[in-house]
């Protein structure tokens, strides 16, 4: 495990709201426990539980849903999930986040992205480099990320991006109004527009106006796609031909197909997709056959505090699964510059940390 932790790393399909720490969540939940908002014996257990099953992930996803409509909890959580990875030497961030709207509490799209951008400021334990402008890249400043990689003697620092995500229960005029929220807030390190949610909600025809515009605005696009069968629905993303996919579980072979000549990068959540059950075990995950096929790959979390993992934890099980060498999950983590949302600067820096590590690490 030790190999993965100090190896420098990218995170590219991250829920925030799926990354809280346990011990956040235990303190929160007690408080509305105190409230009355809920009763706290009814969730504490399975906060407390590592292997959890898909109904108890379910409930942990319904109070997080009921924590994550305060801007301040908004904002701490923000904090201690970047703190969180940047702990385990990713160098590189991106965190995908639903806007929410909740008037009864004064909340718009708007004061929750600000509550998100007010945690990655509030971060203290690194420093974090989240406009994406050339200013980011070569200043001496931003060097420390490369001395710091495996010798621990300089402050760490670590790039963060936000995509914000379309619900699949959105309407097309909810999506379009998280599209030019994006827009409004490139500046401040809005990169994307991720498209998730219920896989079984909603249809293709809804999101795809807002999609389409994002696109031709020069926002990135990731799209969940394939996490339950629905060829129609994935042939139509495919078509769309977005800069990455996420999952892509239940794919018939012509999709298989049309994803490899398209050459779409994948993020692979390993522990993600074994716990909800969406595939049966990592021996026959489609990882293997997309990696053998040299497919492009970024391994990711999902949710790293719901499915009790990390992502050093999802390079350990990628090796063991898979029979891959630190040699073979290093240059897949390399390989992974080439698909982050960030200028072309942004990634000479990031391979440059890496090609420093790799002397260091002795590969």
């Amino acid at each position: 495990m030790e190999d993965w932790l100090s190896m420098p790393k990218v995170e590219l399909h991250a829920h925030l709201n799926g990354s809280v720490r346990d011990s956040t969540l235990l303190e929160l939940a007690s408080v509305l426990g105190e409230k009355g908002v809920i009763v706290f014996s009814d969730v504490e257990h399975v906060i407390r539980k590592n292997d959890r099953s898909l109904t108890e992930v379910f409930r942990l996803f319904d109070l997080i849903h009921i924590l994550t409509t305060d801007h301040k909890v908004i904002t701490r959580i923000t904090k201690e999930v970047i703190e969180d990875f940047a702990s385990e030497n990713v160098v590189y961030l991106e965190l995908r986040t639903t806007p929410k709207n909740n008037a009864s509490i004064g909340m718009s799209k708007r004061s929750y992205l600000g509550a998100v951008l007010e945690g990655i400021k509030a971060v203290t334990a690194v420093d974090v480099a989240f406009r994406p402008h050339s200013s980011d890249v070569g200043s001496q400043k931003n060097s420390s990320l490369i001395n710091h990689t495996c010798s621990g003697s300089a402050r760490k620092k670590i790039y963060v991006r936000i995509l914000l995500s379309i619900d699949r229960r959105e309407t097309t005029e909810a999506a379009m109004e998280t599209v030019k929220l994006a827009l409004e807030m490139r500046d401040l390190g809005v990169v994307g527009i991720d498209l998730s949610g219920n896989p079984i909600v909603g249809e293709w025809v809804t999101f795809f106006p807002a999609l389409k515009f994002a696109r031709e605005q020069g926002l990135y696009v990731t799209l969940h796609c394939g996490e339950v069968p629905n060829p129609k629905e994935i042939r139509a993303m495919l078509d769309f031909q977005p800069q990455r996919i996420g999952h892509a579980c239940c794919f018939e072979e012509e999709e298989w197909k049309t994803l490899k000549s398209l050459s779409i990068p994948v993020e692979i959540c390993l522990t993600s997709n074994i716990r909800t059950n969406t595939i049966p075990s990592l021996d026959v995950h489609h990882f293997a056959d997309l990696y053998n096929a040299k497919h492009p790959l970024v391994i990711c979390t999902d949710d790293s505090g719901v499915f009790s993992t990390s992502l050093s934890n999802e390079y350990n099980l990628a090796a063991a699964a898979f029979g891959l060498g630190k040699r073979e999950l290093f240059q897949l983590a390399r390989n992974s510059i080439d698909f982050v949302f960030a200028d072309d600067g942004v990634k000479r820096e990031l391979k440059e940390i890496v090609n420093s590590a790799e002397k260091k690490l002795d590969l």
